[in-house]
């Protein structure tokens, strides 16, 4: 229970005489309290590198460097309880369920890609590469069976339908995977190197997955850090946001044929001089607004139509590696834990790790009129 909420109920149950924590729960059902700020107990003990929900149900699952994916059962007053973990051999990079959510696939730094089955514990090997899996994502593949996609430092991608032991598809990649995630038909995957395969971007529809109907290189000069789909059903709205080491982030449009285009980019996670990667972008499951978290140990929430930010949260101490909002974006957790952005020599022992689930206020997060244009004042955020 944060300070917020155990004060709050507190002050109204000693003049009501009832019990706090009753009275708390009975907020939260209904719908009174929703600001409170919960810490998963205990943590995972080395940063995380993704956070995942259930599509389904109140399930989060975290991938960290320790070697293990954990999920939780989250409950109605923000409680996490341990249900199940993978075990890699290596630090785990990624997670993602199936669509029904009765599984969770991880991959990691073993070059193996494990599924658990939540309902009876057990997991096994269903994937491999020659290198670390760097990104995965699990979609609906053909007769509605579960699909997982992995994006390897091997530079290639490969397709498994988590039944046989061999990839029915493998794509060569033009440099290593860095970033992968997937929306409805669209699916974006973005590569590191150097050279002419720098930073490039590939876009793939989900029902022709042999080749990218379009490739492009980033627009943003610095290596990508964080991807992800914007979440519409608007073919003329469907695009991606990236993130660079470089604190910007490119809103990216597939159908941008007008002029001016409609793509931009806009700087953030900046603090004077100081400038901090953009470790994660997660989209609002409802409202289609997204957060960005930084290095800078910073959260914004932004409203990429209106061009605006909506929202920026006191710095919390430390990099934000992961996030992700709940299936109907009720809440929105975050990872805290040392990112390596300043090099080895500030990994230090003891350093804060932390996942905090968060209750979100729909105001921060709602969409915005845009803001009026005044000559010589730039859109508030951007």
């Amino acid at each position: 229970m944060s300070a917020f909420g155990s004060l709050a109920a507190a002050a109204v149950a000693k003049d009501l005489e009832v019990n706090a924590p009753i009275l708390y729960a009975l907020l939260w059902l209904a719908g009174v309290l929703t600001l409170y700020i919960v810490q998963i107990q205990p943590p995972p003990p080395d940063t995380v590198s993704e956070l995942r929900w259930s599509p389904r149900a109140n399930y989060l699952a975290a991938s960290s460097w320790d070697n293990q994916t954990r999920i939780w059962e989250v409950g109605q007053n923000g409680q996490a309880v341990g249900k199940a973990a993978i075990q890699h051999e290596a630090p785990a990079l990624c997670v993602d369920w199936t669509t029904d959510g009765s599984k969770v696939f991880s991959g990691g730094c073993d070059k193996a890609g494990r599924l658990l089955d939540l309902a009876t514990g057990q997991s096994m090997q269903v994937a491999a590469h020659d290198a670390p899996i760097r990104c995965c994502r699990v979609i609906e593949g053909p007769g509605a069976a579960p699909l997982a996609i992995t994006g390897s430092w091997d530079k290639t991608m490969k397709f498994w339908d988590m039944r046989q032991q061999t990839a029915v598809h493998t794509y060569q990649l033009p440099e290593r995977c860095y970033v992968m995630d997937s929306h409805g038909p669209l699916l974006v995957i973005g590569t590191g190197g150097g050279g002419p395969n720098d930073r490039q971007l590939l876009i793939f529809n989900t029902a022709n997955l042999n080749a990218p109907f379009k490739q492009m290189q980033s627009p943003l000069k610095f290596q990508t850090k964080s991807l992800a789909c914007i979440r519409t059903t608007d073919p003329s709205q469907m695009g991606f946001c990236l993130g660079t080491i470089e604190g910007r982030i490119q809103i990216q449009y597939i159908d941008d044929t007008k002029t001016p285009p409609r793509s931009f980019s806009f700087k953030c996670h900046r603090q004077e001089k100081d400038v901090y990667a953009v470790n994660q972008i997660t989209f609002h499951p409802t409202y289609g607004t997204f957060a960005s978290c930084g290095s800078d140990g910073v959260i914004n929430f932004w409203d990429g139509s209106s061009k605006q930010r909506l929202k920026s949260f006191a710095n919390v101490g430390g990099p934000v590696t992961a996030s992700a909002f709940n299936g109907d974006g009720s809440i929105f957790a975050y990872a805290i834990g040392y990112d390596w952005s300043k090099g080895h020599e500030h990994a230090k022992p003891g350093s804060k790790l932390q996942i905090c689930l968060k209750g979100v206020d729909p105001s921060d997060i709602k969409p915005k009129s845009p803001p009026v244009k005044t000559t010589g004042i730039k859109s508030r955020g951007y």
